[in-house]
């Protein structure tokens, strides 16, 4: 089993398919960002890195169209 936890902010509303089978996928796209100072420059950078996420768990993808909006 995989798991990673994110903290971000979501792209755009998920998106949901099914499968041939019936069952339910979703899918949407979360940015997080990362911020730190330039030891050599002092200078403030920052990078965002996007995230596509799929969720094949059923009851989990209930949650996800009930509370994942932009």
């Amino acid at each position: 089993m995989n798991r990673a936890i994110l903290f971000g902010n979501v792209g755009k509303d998920a998106e949901f398919r099914a499968t041939a089978s019936g069952d339910e996928i979703a899918h949407f796209s979360l940015a997080t960002s990362e911020r730190w100072k330039d030891k050599t420059t002092g200078e403030r950078k920052e990078a965002t890195e996007w995230h596509n996420i799929v969720c094949f768990n059923q009851p989990l993808n209930k949650v996800i169209r009930d509370y994942v909006k932009k």
